[in-house]
């Protein structure tokens, strides 16, 4: 860790929901050769998400584990529905389901997924943009263009 803020970066989802943006993420995210840790806020989610990265592309392959699996410290990706700190050293963070980020010492980035056609999710995520910009964490929002990339706005 650089001893910088955690930066945090909110994906405003429109056009596609968690199931495909986060595998697209988390490509990325090994590609830059950090570990990564899924949190969700409902344990009983942690299960679907383990299977949807297991099944969301027939040519892509990404190595991942639930938190409880005996071999989490050696995941590149972990899936947990706790907040504690992840067992596998992960740089960066990704809150689904409206997930608690808890202490973010330790993480680069922490990435927070939400649905911009849930107006409790939307206003959650005004909230902790508030929240982390007056923690001193430099915040930037993504959102998809009209051609359905993703582009910085803020």
């Amino acid at each position: 860790m650089s001893g910088a803020p955690c930066e945090v970066w909110f994906y405003h989802l429109e056009r596609t929901g968690v199931d495909r943006a986060l595998p697209m993420l988390l490509e990325k995210t090994l590609a830059r050769g950090w570990r990564a840790l899924v949190r969700t806020s409902d344990p009983d989610n942690v299960a679907a998400l383990d299977e949807g990265l297991w099944t969301y592309a027939d040519d892509s392959f990404l190595p991942h584990a639930a938190d409880s699996d005996p071999l989490a410290p050696r995941q590149p990706i972990l899936i947990s529905g706790a907040v504690e700190p992840p067992a596998n050293e992960a740089q960066a963070l990704f809150l689904v389901d409206g997930a608690e980020a808890g202490d973010l010492a330790g993480f680069e980035r922490c990435v927070l997924l939400f649905d911009g056609g849930d107006e409790t999710q939307l206003s959650g995520a005004r909230a902790r943009w508030a929240r982390f910009k007056a923690e001193g964490h430099p915040v930037s929002y993504w959102k998809h263009s009209p051609d359905g990339a993703w582009g910085k706005q803020a």
